[in-house]
């Protein structure tokens, strides 16, 4: 597609891009704008990120930019570095070799696992070869820096005009070669309005177990893309009808599969909440949004430790928190700066029972009490049968702008000046004097 029939325009790409794609280009390079850029801006969307493919291998990438890191293991990408933004440059990907003499050879190494996922898959090849390796069609579109012509290898130009969502390949081999396409497949549809072919959607279903393969770190940034990007409501309830959610999180299957329970109502009413502060520009976190999936296993492991264990309920609150917090880790990774805060949430849910005193204002000066509060609102709403909840979420609400109020006409039990400690044992006798007198 030569430059008079697109859209895209340097204009619309980023400096620092530009500056990578021309480097590139001016040694020698092949260089290429790829991907969700480009599908982004046909559609009139802004683009988040621009990534970068060439022929030029990591190495020699490397060497043309001293701000440049090579990472991963499974396929080596360059990031070159521009204060925050990060430009993403990949070597053009080939086909895995037929034989083991094949994937031998200089640049062609590919391992799979017992399930067909790839765990090594350093191929390098033509750009041919690398859009028949993209998953989407609609991902299968090159800038190119030379001519500023799009080059289309897989009708992605199409399917984007219909809005259908269409895999490049074998769904079922593309899904087991690498079953975090599952979640993009979802969050694609989702983000770009479009419609799943019936082939991309078909298999979803018998093949989110091979979830669990995928390392739970890499888990958790598929998380912060499917529910921090303003579209979390609507992820949730796909993933929920495919079985995906269930994969990320299986402590709530049972509580995701009545969806009259409070439970799931909370998790709505939170994907809801998040999606329209990121739509008003507001602050979000995730640490709010770990606090409110494991809001419910955390109950019943809290409740469990008390009733059988005998724990005092702080110490049954800690000890469950550590629980969920470690087995949901095992599955998506929690790390423990978005953790550390969700406790602080869960905590101060029992310190918001004291409405008066000392304590009182100690909580609403709480670094967490915003958050804690927001999290009281939302409980309130999910279990709306509980007045008593109903009264304590009102009680904060005034407080907010009457403070005044959590004074208490008495002093607290334990608060004030302490009293002195009283001495333990007799006092000791003044030691006699036993010299001589003087004589």
């Amino acid at each position: 597609m030569s430059r008079d029939k697109h859209p895209v325009s340097r204009s619309d790409i980023s400096k620092n891009a530009i500056k990578v794609l021309y480097r590139l280009h001016n040694s020698g390079f092949e260089a290429y704008l790829v991907g969700g850029c480009i599908r982004d801006i046909l559609l009139g969307l802004e683009p988040k990120d621009f990534d970068v493919t060439t022929n030029a291998t990591p190495e020699q990438i490397k060497s043309l930019f001293r701000n440049c890191r090579l990472i991963g293991r499974r396929f080596r990408l360059a990031h070159v570095v521009f204060g925050k933004e990060v430009i993403e440059v990949a070597t053009f990907r080939g086909h895995h070799g037929d034989s083991p003499q094949e994937e031998n050879k200089k640049n062609r190494t590919a391992d799979q696992d017992e399930h067909g996922q790839l765990v090594r898959d350093n191929v390098y090849g033509s750009i041919e070869e690398d859009a028949e390796r993209r998953d989407f069609t609609a991902n299968a579109l090159y800038y190119n820096i030379a001519d500023f012509a799009i080059y289309d290898f897989a009708n992605g130009v199409d399917d984007i005009n219909a809005g259908i969502l269409r895999m490049i390949g074998d769904p079922e081999v593309r899904y087991r070669e690498d079953p975090v396409r599952m979640l993009r497949a979802v969050r694609f549809a989702t983000k770009l309005n479009m419609q799943m072919d019936n082939s991309v959607s078909g298999p979803l279903k018998e093949l989110a177990p091979l979830l669990i393969n995928i390392p739970p770190a890499r888990l958790f940034d598929e998380f912060l893309k499917m529910f921090m990007s303003g579209k979390a409501e609507a992820n949730f309830l796909m993933m929920k009808d495919f079985g995906l959610f269930q994969q990320l999180f299986p402590m709530l299957k049972d509580y995701v599969a009545d969806e009259q329970s409070p439970a799931y109502q909370m998790m709505l009413k939170a994907f809801k909440d998040t999606d329209r502060r990121i739509a008003e520009e507001q602050r979000v976190t995730p640490a709010y949004l770990i606090a409110v999936l494991l809001w419910w296993p955390l109950q019943a492991r809290r409740e469990q430790l008390e009733n059988e264990g005998g724990l005092p309920p702080m110490d049954a609150l800690n000890v469950a928190a550590a629980d969920v917090i470690h087995r949901q880790s095992q599955r998506v990774s929690l790390p423990k700066r978005f953790s550390l805060p969700a406790r602080d949430i869960w905590q101060l849910q029992r310190r918001l029972n004291i409405t008066k005193g000392v304590r009182a204002q100690k909580v609403l000066e709480h670094k967490r009490f915003r958050a804690a509060y927001d999290f009281l609102l939302l409980r309130s709403y999910a279990e709306n049968s509980d007045k008593k909840l109903a009264g304590l979420a009102e009680h904060w609400s005034k407080a907010q702008d009457n403070p005044a109020q959590l004074k208490s006409s008495k002093p607290e039990a334990g608060s004030g000046r302490r009293k002195p400690r009283r001495r333990r044992g007799p006092r000791r006798k003044p030691q006699e004097n036993k010299g001589n007198d003087a004589t």
